[in-house]
């Protein structure tokens, strides 16, 4: 991207960027492989691995941001294409082009930095704006409006499931309570109200990042998308195809640890039946590695610091080449 005009505060600094290129392995014939990220952003992992195609590979990126897709618009490049929808329409996506299988799959989670940084946003409470912390913002309800509509009991499982808050019934009582009075519209206006309930926190916590991490969650159905775009992207990845995935937070980094756990690991029946070796259940994947951001990059990155990246490689079936 051209970052010329941008203003500095959202440039996107792209987390374990050559780790991740590295991963897919994009070596001798795989270089004209057909490959997706599933979370374009900036484009800061786009670029590097169309920079290590071949002239026949192709790279297919997805992004729910509208701001993101005019970024990827600057790409000129015939082997690359850009989807406006979540990765967990890669199988609608790929089937529309007439693509069957792909030999990798990135998946770069959580949000960008232009995100969080744009007050208009609302992803932030560092900074006031409208509270809207849509991923894409042509459709669906902002956090403002669920938070107008939604029960006050469902207020509080989605602050406990999505944002591990122990506070979660003491904070929805108050967001009940405040939009009684006046509308909750701002990012300041939630923040204020959920640092009067919470006393205590985490020393360098703001009493808000839990529920503000909660209500994005539910609102953009990330982890919903997470586990449909694993299912999809393994039911499309070719023999010796790699799956990798940078996740930010517990929630995403269990369901992925999850998933390519059950497809590397099988139950073995009773060994006294009498079956044979070929007749045994065979793992699906295998599991190749797993890596957090170097100190050196976390010192230049401090956001990028929770993050962990899970590879997984597809495994042939057997007899396959």
């Amino acid at each position: 991207m051209n970052t010329s005009s941008v203003a500095p505060e959202f440039l996107h600094r792209t987390v374990l960027l050559e780790e991740a290129v590295d991963a897919l392995a994009l070596q001798g014939a795989r270089t004209d492989g057909i490959y997706l990220d599933g979370t374009f952003g900036r484009g800061g992992h786009s670029r590097r691995i169309l920079s290590a195609l071949g002239a026949g590979g192709r790279l297919i990126a997805f992004d729910k941001d509208p701001q993101a897709i005019a970024c990827a618009g600057e790409i000129a490049d015939p082997r690359f294409d850009i989807v406006h929808d979540s990765f967990a329409t890669l199988d609608l996506a790929l089937s529309a082009r007439g693509i069957g299988l792909v030999d990798g799959v990135l998946l770069d989670l959580g949000i960008s930095s232009p995100q969080v940084d744009d007050a208009a946003r609302g992803f932030s409470f560092r900074a006031d704006g409208p509270l809207d912390m849509r991923m894409d913002t042509t459709r669906g309800l902002s956090a403002a409006e669920w938070i107008a509509t939604e029960t006050e009991q469902n207020i509080e499982k989605v602050i406990r499931n999505y944002g591990e808050e122990r506070f979660a019934f003491q904070i929805a009582k108050a967001i009940a309570a405040s939009r009684t009075i006046e509308p909750i519209s701002s990012t300041r206006q939630l923040a204020q109200i959920v640092a009067r309930t919470v006393k205590t926190r985490e020393k360098g916590k703001d009493p808000a990042t839990r529920t503000f991490q909660a209500i994005r969650i539910y609102i953009n159905q990330e982890l919903e998308e997470l586990e449909i775009g694993l299912q999809q992207a393994y039911a499309r990845l070719a023999p010796h195809g790699r799956l990798v995935v940078i996740s930010f937070h517990s929630l995403e980094d269990r369901i992925v640890k999850r998933f390519m756990a059950s497809k590397a690991h099988v139950e073995q029946p009773d060994r006294r039946l009498p079956i044979r070796a070929v007749d045994l259940p065979q793992p699906e994947m295998i599991l190749i590695s797993k890596a957090k951001p170097s100190t050196g990059e976390v010192a230049g990155n401090p956001r990028s610091r929770s993050a962990v990246m899970r590879v997984a490689q597809r495994l042939p079936v057997a007899g396959a080449p």
